[in-house]
């Protein structure tokens, strides 16, 4: 009769654990010792019959239950929260020239932006290694979406997926901190207002800076244009690297055209509360405040390879023959990634 295997059934080989578990396998050998109780009886087969399972008496050894082990996680959680809560209280924080509070971002405004980004959004993210690990660099993206949620959602990506944790510095439009609560808000999240000299000044600073040249012709363009880009402006955020000599990185973002198709744009409305479009939905304003809950699209954000600009004479940023041809540059590798990630993609929503 051929000799019986026992094949160990170990589910955590395919999860890719870290932790292994010990080998189950012991030599017959060793299943007695001194001291020790015997955990399994030798029993010999009758003659003429095999040696079945159920004929092997199985003897358990009762173990002790084990104690949950408190590893002090849950109060160094109270303790930090308890010491961010006297800090607030007291102002015992740092905030810089524009207003960035680096812990209440890390602590409060990134929780509660992650669970938009990877419950409802779902983001992925490709290509964060292109971002240096240190030192000034321009990302410069697409911008679509009607609501402006495009930006923060690739703050939460550089932040989150960044080996080095980096922060992203965005430079905003003057009617968001025009509004209230929100022109706070974008403060305290690193936004500052996008002028040449306050990034140049974040580029110096070794920052990592982003900008959306599309700016409102991006975000309020109705969806039969959507993935089409803008035009980019005169190249000012070419000047802004070249003087400066940081790399500039191509970002490009889909998801973001489909959580608001802008299908109409009541202008007229818009005239009268001072905004650049005042957007009609499928579902906004019909529906009331119902009608501004995004469609939970399916995000992909994806940053290119760096263009140096460290290689340029000090005089180049006042070409303005250079600064058109890298705009093109810029322009054209995010809308080629665009159309190859339509392409790729074969959901919206999933």
């Amino acid at each position: 009769m051929a000799d019986a295997k026992v094949i160990p059934f170990d589910d955590d080989r395919t999860r890719g654990s870290a932790v292994q578990r010990p080998s189950r396998r012991r030599s017959a050998g060793s299943r007695r010792k001194s001291g020790e109780s015997a955990l399994v009886r030798e029993v010999q087969p009758l003659p003429g019959r095999s040696f079945a399972q159920d004929d092997v008496p199985v003897t358990r050894e009762e173990q002790p239950p084990q104690q949950p082990q408190d590893d002090g996680g849950l109060e160094r959680r109270i303790a930090s929260g308890l010491a961010f809560l006297r800090r607030r209280l007291t102002g015992d924080y740092d905030v810089d020239d524009f207003g960035y509070d680096e812990e209440l971002t890390d602590q409060v405004l990134m929780s509660m932006l992650r669970p938009v980004y990877e419950k409802y959004f779902r983001v992925e993210v490709k290509g964060v290694e292109n971002i240096p690990a240190e030192g000034g660099a321009l990302i410069v993206a697409n911008h679509s979406g009607t609501v402006p949620l495009d930006g923060l959602m690739m703050q939460v990506a550089v932040h989150d997926h960044h080996p080095a944790g980096r922060h992203l510095r965005l430079l905003a439009a003057d009617l968001v901190f025009m509004l209230p609560v929100v022109n706070e808000l974008a403060r305290k999240l690193g936004h500052t207002l996008a002028c040449a000299e306050d990034a140049e000044r974040l580029l110096g600073q070794g920052e990592l800076v982003g900008v959306m040249p599309e700016g409102f012709k991006g975000i309020g363009k109705p969806f039969s244009e959507r993935y089409k880009l803008q035009r980019f402006g005169r190249g000012g955020f070419v000047s802004t690297a070249l003087r400066q000599g940081t790399p500039i990185i191509p970002c490009s973002i889909v998801g973001a055209e489909e959580i608001y198709p802008m299908i109409g744009n009541a202008k007229t409305l818009a005239r009268l509360l001072g905004f650049p479009y005042f957007p009609l939905t499928p579902t906004f304003p019909w529906l009331g405040p119902l009608g501004a809950i995004p469609l939970p699209t399916k995000w992909t954000i994806q940053f290119g390879e760096p263009i140096p600009t460290d290689g340029y004479p000090p005089e180049a940023a006042e070409d303005p023959m250079l600064m058109f041809n890298l705009t093109d540059q810029v322009r054209e590798q995010i809308q080629h990634t665009l159309y190859k990630l339509l392409v790729q993609r074969r959901s919206v929503f999933f």
